[in-house]
C-alpha cells in the first residue's frame, strides 16, 4: 500500500532551504550508493509539498555503454536475474524468491560484463549498486524509514557524498502509517536561529 505524505514548511527561513530525503540500505556489507531520492526546493513557509512513498520498487540495469533495460516492477522477497537472449539483447526477468523475505536480490546472470543495478521508488532513483560482476548479486534491504535533512548542492537522483550524509541524521519511521505530514520547524537567521527539526504530524494509522 502506498503511503501518502506531505512535507509542510513551518520553519523560519522562508523558502531558502533545500530538503533532502533518502533511504539507507541496511545491509552494511553491501556497498550500495546512497542516492537523493527526493529534493524539495522553494517550498515557502506554511506551504506544503505532497508525495507518495510506494512499498514496491522498479529495477533497471545499465552498463559501460550507458544503455538501460526497461524497468521491471519488484517487491521485497523477489530475485531478479539479468540474462542475455540469443540475439544478444539483455533482459531482466523474475527468477524466484530472494535470500530473505525483506530484501530484493538482483543477479548478474551474464557470462561477461559488470553491471550497475538501479533501484527506483515512485519513478525516482533511490538506490544504486555499481560494478556487479557476472554471477554476483546486488542485494537491497530498506526498512520503511526516511532520512531527511537540510542540505545544499544535492541533486535529486544522484549519490550523496559522505560529508552531506553526516549532517542529515533525522529518521522518520513509516511503520503502520497510511498518511502523515512531515513538518519542518526551526531555522532562521541571526541569534534567533535554531536547528531544523522534522516531525510527523496528522498521522493516520493503517
Amino acid at each position: 500500500m502506498d503511503i501518502k505524505l506531505r512535507f509542510v514548511n513551518r520553519s523560519n527561513d522562508g523558502n531558502q532551504s533545500e530538503v533532502v530525503i533518502y533511504q539507507k540500505n541496511v545491509l552494511t556489507t553491501m556497498a550500495s550508493l546512497t542516492v537523493a531520492w527526493k529534493v524539495i526546493r522553494y517550498c515557502g513557509r506554511d506551504c506544503y509539498h505532497p508525495f507518495v512513498y510506494p512499498m514496491d520498487y522498479e529495477v533497471s540495469i545499465t552498463g559501460e555503454h550507458g544503455n538501460f533495460t526497461p524497468r521491471l516492477s519488484a517487491t521485497n522477497g523477489q530475485m531478479l536475474r539479468l540474462t542475455s537472449t540469443p540475439t544478444g539483447a539483455r533482459r531482466l526477468l523474475y527468477a524466484g524468491p530472494a535470500s530473505a523475505s525483506n530484501e530484493l536480490d538482483v543477479l548478474n546472470g551474464l557470462t561477461q560484463g559488470a553491471i550497475d543495478v538501479c533501484l527506483y521508488k515512485d519513478g525516482r532513483l533511490m538506490g544504486l549498486k555499481t560494478s556487479v560482476s557476472p554471477g554476483q548479486k546486488a542485494v537491497f534491504q530498506y526498512a520503511p524509514v526516511l532520512w531527511i535533512g537540510v542540505a545544499s548542492e544535492v541533486s535529486q537522483g544522484l549519490a550523496i557524498n559522505s560529508a552531506v550524509l553526516s549532517n542529515i541524521n533525522t529518521q522518520l519511521s513509516l511503520i503502520g502509517i497510511a498518511s502523515a505530514d512531515i513538518v519542518m520547524t526551526g531555522g532562521g537567521g541571526g541569534e534567533q536561529s535554531t536547528a531544523y527539526e522534522f516531525n510527523l504530524e496528522n498521522i493516520v494509522q493503517v
